[in-house]
Parts: structure tokens; sequence; C-alpha cells
């Protein structure tokens, strides 16, 4: 069954190779190499955080995915999830409440919305100028192993990947593994001890993943609070780079900005990768994360870091 909201999108397909294909999915091991998409892509400054949870969810978690996801979504933060039913449903129902962009990544091709009692959430997604994509072909039919291999995708797009109610035996374990491989952060919400939707999710915190319990827990611990203009749903443009150096920055963070502070020109990634010698998938990531934090900014020619004279 085609939808007919799906005739009134055009569905835009882009490859790897194009300019428009996002920078960070590019860096992942194994990146698709086409996407399909329906609505539209945020551009690369705004910050992408995922969130991921069981089907099963309780009501507790449903209530609180939907309501970190308000959250996030009102300090500019775009929300990327799977339409799933549970905790996935709930954090898009978040950012949509808001007049949030929010992106969910399908498990198959986009001429059916699945689940189909998501339909409606989908509609409401693509009214709000966010997208929905997938890398599988528009009639491709949402076969189980594609739920896995979405994934990626998910934590691929973002900065950072939050796990909420994941039992052991729980995709979003998968989603956080890979997250981890991809060099991006997990946070984890934490439940009661004996509950089975949390055994996943206590054992990611044991294994080292930052807890959070709040919207400015994660703010803080991936340093993006300094920058004001993050306070809206409709991700409004970051501030000038000298405003935004407050900052407080990472190792790596600093050792790119330094390079690109104290040339006079801009730098493309090889450049930067090259005087820094750190890894590719890092200089990516952290360049990304200056980008939205409004210190650096891209240009066609590469990144530089642009100060406000008096």
């Amino acid at each position: 069954m085609t939808y007919d909201f799906i005739h009134l999108k055009e569905m835009e397909t882009i490859n790897i190779a194009d300019k428009t294909y996002p920078r960070l999915l590019k860096e992942i091991s194994d990146p698709p190499a086409t996407l399909f998409i329906l609505g539209n892509l945020p551009d690369e400054t705004a910050p992408k955080i995922a969130i991921v949870g069981t089907r099963k969810a309780t009501e507790q978690g449903r209530r609180f995915a939907k309501n970190l996801a308000k959250e996030l979504s009102e300090a500019g933060i775009v929300i990327v999830s799977g339409l799933a039913m549970g905790i996935d449903t709930a954090c898009h129902e978040g950012a949509v409440a808001t007049g949030a962009r929010t992106i969910a990544v399908l498990g198959n091709g986009l001429n059916k919305i699945y689940p189909a009692q998501n339909e409606n959430l989908a509609k409401k997604i693509l009214e709000l100028n966010g997208a929905i994509i997938s890398e599988y072909s528009p009639d491709e039919p949402a076969y189980p192993t594609h739920f896995l291999e979405r994934n990626r995708i998910v934590s691929g797009l973002s900065i950072a990947t939050i796990v909420m109610e994941a039992p052991l035996r729980s995709g979003s374990l998968v989603t956080a593994r890979l997250a981890l491989e991809q060099n991006r952060e997990v946070l984890v919400t934490p439940g009661p001890a004996d509950h089975f939707n949390y055994k996943g999710s206590h054992l990611l915190i044991r294994d080292g993943a930052r807890l959070i319990t709040s919207a400015q827990d994660v703010l803080e611990d991936l340093r993006l609070t300094g920058n004001k203009s993050f306070g809206t749903a409709q991700n409004k443009p970051k501030k000038n780079a000298d405003e935004a150096t407050n900052f407080e920055l990472t190792t790596e963070e600093k050792i790119i900005f330094d390079i690109i502070k104290n040339n006079r020109q801009t730098l493309n990634i090889d450049k930067i990768i090259e005087l820094s010698k750190l890894e590719t998938q890092i200089v990516n990531r952290n360049i990304t994360l200056l980008t939205i934090k409004g210190i650096i900014k891209e240009t066609a020619k590469g990144f530089g870091y642009f100060k406000k004279h008096p």
C-alpha cells in the first residue's frame, strides 16, 4: 500500500558522492551507498542526537522519552530515531509537539510507513519539514534484518545516542555498540534495578556509558550548553565564533580549533587530519561539534575561524 501523503512529497535520492550526503554518516565503516529521503534533512550545523529504546516500553519510559525529546528539541537539537513503537514513537512525538524537525530512519522502503500505526506521526514529521529516510528501494518490505541494519544509520547521523529502556536482548544495545564503534557518545537513562526493561541499560552504564537523567545532563555532557542560540525548535543559525568560544573544549576539539584558528586561510578536512595527526573519524566528529557550537564555519573552500572585529 502506498499512502496518499507520499504522493504529495517528492522522494529525493542522494548518493554517497553527493555534497548533500550527511558528513557524519559518510564516515562510518559501512555507510549506505544511497539514501532515499522524504522531506528535508537538516543542514550539517544542526546538532543531531539519536534516542532509541524498546518497543515494549513502560508508560513511565514513554512519558520520559517524550519529555526528553521535547526539551532537547526546544534546545535546538534534532532528534533521530526509527519510528518504531515504544520509545521511538514517544521521542518523535516529543519533537513534533514543539514544532521541531525530527528524522525517522525506516527499515523498509518509503512507499509504506511501518508500523502502519505511525502513519499520522509520519505525516506530522513531514509537515514540520522533517525527514523520513531509508537505504532501501521504495517498495522494499520490512524484513527483520533490516531493523538491525538501519541502526547504524540512526547512530551514524548523530553526535550521540541516548539509550532508554533496553532489555538484555535489545536492538538498542546493537545501536549503542555501533555508536561506540563510530566514535560517538553513548548516554543511558537508568531505571529500577530489578526491572527487565533496564537490564541492558544498566549493563551499558557498568561498561562506562554516561548516565543521564535530564536534557540538561545531555547538553552539559556534550558541551552544548554554551550556545544561547539553542533554545528554539526551529534551529536558528548559531552566533558568531568569538562569542561561542566560551565553550569548554575537549582536548581533541582544542587541537583542531587551534589548527584552524592559527591558519590565515580555510583548511579542508585532509589538511586538518594531516596537521592534527588524529584519525579521520575523530577529526570529522569534532569538526561537526565545533561547527554546531558556532566556533568554526564551513565555506566552499573548507573550514575557518572568523573572529568578529570591533
